[in-house]
């Protein structure tokens, strides 16, 4: 297996590509070794000890390293390794019954074709380019004009976030969605 890294915005995350599907479902964040505990992988490359972030995207892993761990010369080949080791082995992504822990936001069910529009806006025009840089960003509510959004992956933690969040996406939907007056990253 032959597994292609690409750098993120963010410079304290690769992207790692094994050249085959990661986790087609849907996206999953783990940014604490407890978190991790519900996938093998996750739980592997946490042990390794500099690792502070897990993402699984479609088709890649990204992986977040503790800013005052060096560079990643050292660290590469290890989470290079064990995601081969991992894919090659046939393993689950996810022990059974791994529980998903997404807050929500309480929202009225008058609002629902206001959380349908900005829903189709996020995975039509954000979230292919945000995966694009090896995160994503997940929509947890609309209340009273605000937007509640989760940036995951290489875009947790990356100097320019807010300014996507402000000035990217709050921009876009406030355009399109009248309704919307702010947007705040839980």
């Amino acid at each position: 297996m032959h597994i292609q890294t690409q750098t993120t915005p963010n410079p304290a995350t690769l992207m790692f590509r094994p050249g085959r599907s990661v986790s087609p479902e849907g996206t999953h964040d783990f940014d604490t070794p407890e978190a991790a505990e519900a996938s093998p992988l996750a739980s592997a490359l946490f042990a390794l000890g500099d690792v502070t972030g897990v993402f699984y995207g479609e088709d890649f892993v990204s992986v977040t390293k503790d800013p005052s761990g060096g560079d990643w010369s050292a660290l590469k080949p290890d989470v290079m390794s064990l995601i081969v080791d991992h894919f090659a082995s046939g393993a689950p992504l996810f022990f059974a019954g791994a529980p998903d822990t997404a807050p929500q936001i309480d929202e009225n069910e008058e609002d629902a074709d206001i959380r349908r529009q900005i829903t189709e806006l996020l995975d039509d025009r954000v979230r292919p380019a945000v995966a694009g840089d090896g995160g994503d960003i997940v929509f947890h509510g609309f209340k009273e004009g605000v937007v509640y959004l989760r940036m995951q992956g290489a875009c947790a933690g990356c100097p320019s976030s807010t300014a996507t969040l402000k000035n990217g996406i709050e921009n876009l939907l406030r355009y399109y969605v009248p309704e919307v007056e702010e947007v705040r990253a839980v």
